[in-house]
């Protein structure tokens, strides 16, 4: 009889529920990260040099007039490159040189990036040549600030969930036995499981894992 109680005792003791909670949350991305790139081709190095020099002063002058602000803005070297000069270069290059210049701008006033990089044509009129993707990338640096309150949210849904199935069971939610935070999910407005860099309002989203016990 000693026996028989002792496994009863060890197998409700052992008795509990495995239960997932979801929280999801859409936040504003709090720094803009936008490169202007430009470039220029022709056939002296000198003209070329000068021409990103001024590509580059309309660039400042644009983004100043802009609002952004002269410590958000860094100035990268000017760079050109003697075509002919590449080992596998092709002799009948229209241009012997091109060149390119980088104005980066980096910020946590995300709006006014934004708006400053919907009125970028004013620099295209003027000339420039724009290279690559001319639209800022955000990105979320206070994540540990909102983190709480969507783990909160999570373990909020899951207890939930478990006091709910207790009920049904005509058992008592016990304590929590174990839990796993699972990985915060950072992706695009919108529900696409990838994080565009482009969109300004990111969404997290977290599964945790919790083990409770049933009395």
């Amino acid at each position: 009889w000693a026996v028989g109680d002792g496994l009863e005792r060890f197998r409700m003791a052992d008795r509990s529920i495995t239960v997932k909670g979801l929280a999801e949350m859409n936040v504003e991305s709090d720094f803009a990260v936008w490169p202007l790139g430009f470039r220029r081709a022709g056939a002296q190095f000198g003209e070329v040099q000068q021409a990103l020099a001024a590509d580059r002063d309309k660039v400042i002058e644009f983004l100043k007039q802009a609002g952004i602000e002269e410590s958000e803005i860094e100035v990268r070297p000017l760079q050109v490159t003697d075509v002919y000069s590449r080992e596998y270069s092709q002799p009948n290059q229209p241009f012997r040189y091109t060149g390119h210049g980088q104005v980066l701008v980096k910020s946590p006033r995300v709006a006014e990036v934004a708006r400053a990089a919907l009125s970028i044509d004013p620099l295209i009129q003027a000339g420039l040549v724009i290279e690559g993707d001319i639209g800022p990338s955000y990105q979320l640096r206070g994540f540990n600030e909102v983190k709480p309150a969507l783990l909160s949210e999570a373990t909020r849904n899951a207890r939930e969930q478990a006091m709910q199935f207790a009920a049904e069971a005509g058992a008592r939610l016990g304590p929590l036995k174990s839990a796993n935070q699972g990985v915060i999910q950072i992706s695009s407005d919108g529900g696409m499981h990838v994080d565009s860099a482009s969109a300004r309002t990111k969404r997290l989203r977290v599964v945790s894992t919790f083990v409770y016990e049933l009395r």
